[in-house]
């Protein structure tokens, strides 16, 4: 019988789940019990399991802390920001999170596909603008475009957000796009 081929996630290697300290083995728990699977990020950034746990912990806090934005709009800048920088990895795993909680498959594609298009609020459209501005011309950010986010009405803490989220993700981004990570398959359909 043909020896089964495993599908490489990463342009490194890919550490062993033995090899992994018990702090990672619990981080990746709760993916299994909701979701049936490690995503690939996860298992990809454990190659360095002390910033795997850092970086998590950044993830967890600008994506579920406390904050005047929703969890599905910090999603939507986490789209916008992975589809200005073609991440696939991003792109996938950050549609289906959208998805999953808006319950709103069409939506969350219209996000993908082009925010300004999309089914949502002046201020949403406001945020997602700033993010992908941010994201592709850095150097042309000026106090105007804090000030529009103000006048969308986003409290200076939500600016502060939204910026952050924006760039957590470049940087997120950079590492996928940069290692060779994929998405796992999980991600087409899940939310669907």
């Amino acid at each position: 019988m043909p020896e089964e081929l495993e599908v490489r996630t990463s342009w490194l290697r890919v550490p062993d789940h033995a090899e992994l300290p018990p702090e990672v083995h619990a981080l990746w728990k709760p993916s299994l019990e909701k979701l049936g699977f490690v995503p690939n990020v996860l298992r990809n950034y454990a190659l360095r399991p002390s910033r795997l746990l850092a970086w998590n912990a950044w993830y967890e806090e600008a994506m579920k802390g406390d904050s005047g934005l929703t969890r599905a709009e910090r999603e939507m800048i986490a789209v916008v920001v992975s589809v200005a920088n073609a991440c696939d990895y991003c792109i996938a795993a950050h549609s289906a999170a959208l998805r999953k909680l808006t319950k709103d498959p069409a939506l969350a594609d219209q996000v993908a596909r082009d925010h300004r298009e999309a089914a949502i609020s002046a201020r949403m459209q406001a945020a997602l603008d700033y993010a992908v501005k941010l994201t592709l011309r850095p150097r042309e950010m000026a106090e105007q475009d804090v000030q529009a986010l103000r006048d969308a009405g986003w409290a200076d803490e939500d600016v502060m957000d939204i910026a952050e989220v924006t760039g957590l993700f470049n940087m997120s981004n950079r590492m996928a796009s940069g290692l060779g990570w994929l998405p796992n398959p999980e991600y087409e359909t899940l939310g669907r």
